[in-house]
């Protein structure tokens, strides 16, 4: 695993790889705010500047990315406000200095007002719409959101990690095993739901807002699960999620009983972030950005607070 995935992604090289598509850059540039990618705003000459977003490398296959592009282009193509990558050549994934890559038109705005409930319904009225169109077809190529991706994998990362202290790793396994345990529960509580496509990752950030409205922007964690999963993490509390429920039943029919998946879904986030952060630790961008994840006491925490997310789920 190279130590420093992004080390040869210069600025230079940034700007080249949008000259190879037949771009002016006129040699402004932004870093955006990305850790799993990275992001950068590129200005051109006389046009309007486009988003750059290098991919991590052996994250994602080929086919999984152009899955994501496929997905960003038919939302678009059926007026979902959705920030769909530009094709050069007929080619939406690119190759540029080792690295895969692929531009954007950019498209600014503001974080949703989510003590708005005008807002929230028009959010759960484009999370509608969204979802239509995500259950015309299966993903091929995606991940899913279950216990194997979700918690599993998470678990493997921390126990081999160097983060967490040799003298808590026991503590962590039995807690990270005792939720996954209440997870398992709860899912076969609930019972088989719908799945489809989803933005997957659908928290306040990856929206923004105008005076034309909102529109989604990364759907570099698309994947297929239940409905719910894009809406809990715009619901702040009952009364935003029944906002939310009552701009989607305008377009489409929600299953209530996937309601109950909340409480599991926010605790395989919880127990994947430490995951995520142990994986990525060999990134230099990962220390800076995390530093508390060296240090024990925040470890002490993360395990006393998976047992808490068990309690409740039990």
């Amino acid at each position: 695993m190279n130590a420093a995935p992004y080390a040869s992604l210069t600025p230079d090289l940034v700007l080249d790889a949008a000259s190879a598509c037949g771009l002016w850059p006129d040699g402004r540039l932004l870093a955006l705010n990305s850790y799993e990618n990275r992001v950068w705003q590129i200005g051109i000459e006389d046009a309007s500047p486009v988003i750059a977003k290098f991919y991590r490398p052996g994250r994602w296959s080929d086919a999984a990315i152009l899955e994501e592009h496929a997905f960003a282009q038919e939302l678009a193509g059926d007026e979902v406000p959705m920030v769909a990558p530009l094709s050069f050549g007929g080619r939406s994934l690119l190759l540029h200095g080792g690295f895969r890559y692929t531009l954007a038109p950019r498209h600014g705005g503001r974080a949703p007002a989510l003590e708005s409930r005008e807002q929230l319904e028009w959010l759960g009225r484009l999370l509608a719409r969204l979802h239509a169109v995500g259950a015309r077809r299966p993903f091929a190529h995606r991940d899913t959101l279950d216990r194997r991706t979700m918690i599993a994998q998470p678990i493997q990362a921390v126990l081999a990690s160097s983060l967490l202290p040799a003298h808590l790793q026991d503590g962590y396994r039995n807690a990270a095993q005792r939720l996954d345990q209440a997870v398992a529960a709860r899912l076969d509580t609930v019972g088989p739901v719908r799945t489809l496509r989803l933005h997957g990752d659908c928290h306040p950030g990856n929206i923004l807002w105008t005076d034309a409205g909102p529109h989604f922007v990364d759907l570099d964690d698309a994947r297929t699960g239940p409905a719910v999963q894009d809406l809990w993490m715009l619901a702040n509390d009952d009364a935003a999620m029944q906002a939310l429920l009552d701009g989607y039943a305008h377009l489409r029919d929600f299953d209530h009983a996937e309601l109950a998946l909340v409480p599991a879904l926010r605790a395989m986030r919880q127990l994947h972030y430490a995951g995520w952060i142990a994986q990525r630790w060999h990134d230099p961008a990962f220390p800076a950005a995390f530093p508390f994840a060296a240090e024990a006491r925040w470890w002490d925490e993360h395990i006393a607070d998976l047992h808490e997310l068990a309690d409740a789920l039990d």
